[in-house]
């Protein structure tokens, strides 16, 4: 995941197959996402913006839900909201039929407030608080993951003061799987922060067998993020068919995206073959399946915008630097992502160069090595496949303002989330 290798030239469709499906150009060779044209988008909004083609997510959560169907009867699709927890994206994907996974008391309110069915909620989070659990309990979240005993400790004490009330639970394995992704974003291995390895899991099991308040569905997998290879899914599904025989199998999420020309990810396709062809080697056939896209389903619809405020030549790298960087995209600080870029009026092409963000960090670089046709001051530079995380991670570093999330479809347009004002910047402080 280097941000630091030089990408080759690429080819109209090498750049063009990064953005979301139906991107084109106008006649003026002006790129233009879901139908809206970047510069309009840029003047009615400004930039930095998030710019997410609502069709694409669309047919991407249609993609997700029809495939798993069609090879797993009564199977689940749950999106994974950490990736892009806006109430518009929970809203949307709840229209699709989606069940959502949260992680977080902010990431559970959210998800009510997108208008998600309680019942399809499921809850997840390494360090659940009695607040965080009391919440989704009084909204009859419709499972639990059990990540630790202390979750089992705290349901009990809520349940007690409801009673009669029950509430459905799985517990999360760690299966001792390593993938080949970022240490950061790698989950299943032996020293994971997350889940219960084997021993452990089945001390939880025999617990939650005999608990009066909790009842015991299944188990949950997941073994990290950004994954380009489907063997360690496999072996995630081996290692938990070990526990015994469960109703629900949660197998997560992972599978990653395509955000250079090199990357060759599995197919959503591909990865559903895989993860059901597992299922029916290790698990029980009547077993309900549950997938937790996440990166995977909000990635490739998402395309920042940017305007180049200043280029730097005459050394040994020209920079080329933005109005946006590690505010609205920590993606390559903290987990070495490489993303591209183009001129979005003069397509694809172009002198390599450091394309830089605006804030006081050497590291705030958002792609080195990037073709860009002869940029100028004033530019609009576009990045595609920035769908996921971006959003969540945005921040007001140097008192940085974070960027509005504009949806696009059919050649219109509409802000789903506001930028930022200064006045918000300074809300919270008690004077």
């Amino acid at each position: 995941m280097a941000a630091t290798n030089p990408s080759h030239s690429p080819s109209y469709d090498d750049l063009m197959g990064l953005f979301p499906p139906g991107s084109d150009l106008a006649p003026d060779g002006t790129l233009r996402i879901g139908g809206c044209r970047a510069d309009e988008l840029a003047e009615r909004y400004g930039t930095p913006a998030l710019l997410v083609d609502e069709g694409a997510l669309r047919a991407r959560a249609r993609r997700y839900a029809d495939g798993l169907t069609a090879r797993r009867t009564g199977g689940t699709v749950a999106f994974a909201s950490k990736a892009f927890p806006c109430t518009a994206v929970y809203r949307l994907l709840a229209e699709e039929g989606l069940s959502i996974d949260v992680a977080s008391g902010g990431e559970l309110a959210l998800a009510l407030a997108g208008g998600t069915d309680p019942d399809r909620l499921i809850v997840h989070g390494n360090a659940k608080t009695d607040a965080y659990l009391g919440a989704a309990v009084e909204a009859g979240a419709g499972l639990v993951v059990i990540d630790n005993f202390d979750d089992i400790d705290r349901l009990e004490r809520i349940l007690a003061t409801a009673p009669g009330r029950e509430q459905a639970v799985l517990v999360r394995v760690t299966p001792d799987v390593r993938p080949d992704t970022h240490e950061a974003i790698s989950t299943g291995q032996r020293g994971s922060k997350f889940g219960l390895l084997l021993p452990q899991a089945r001390e939880a099991i025999a617990r939650l067998r005999g608990s009066d308040r909790l009842r015991l569905d299944g188990l949950h997998v997941h073994i990290g993020s950004q994954i380009l290879d489907t063997k360690p899914f496999v072996q995630a599904v081996e290692a938990v068919a070990e526990l015994g025989d469960f109703a629900v199998y949660d197998l997560g999420g992972g599978l990653g995206s395509r955000y250079t020309y090199d990357d060759r990810p599995p197919s959503v396709e591909e990865y559903l073959d895989v993860l059901t062809a597992a299922a029916e080697a290790s698990l029980p056939a009547a077993a309900r399946i549950i997938v937790e896209p996440g990166r995977s389903m909000v990635a490739d619809s998402g395309v920042s915008l940017y305007r180049v405020v200043t280029v730097k030549r005459g050394g040994e790298e020209t920079f080329v630097a933005v109005d946006g960087g590690m505010g609205d995209n920590l993606e390559v600080s903290l987990y070495g992502q490489r993303f591209e870029a183009t001129v979005a009026t003069r397509f694809g092409g172009g002198e390599p160069c450091r394309l830089v963000g605006r804030h006081c960090e050497s590291g705030d670089t958002l792609s080195a090595g990037v073709p860009l046709r002869d940029p100028r001051p004033g530019d609009l530079i576009a990045v595609p496949v920035t769908g996921a995380y971006t959003y969540s991670l945005s921040n007001n570093y140097n008192g940085a303002r974070r960027p509005p999330v504009v949806f696009c479809r059919d050649g219109r347009s509409r802000p789903v989330v506001r930028r930022e004002t200064y006045e918000d910047l300074m809300r919270r402080d008690v004077v």
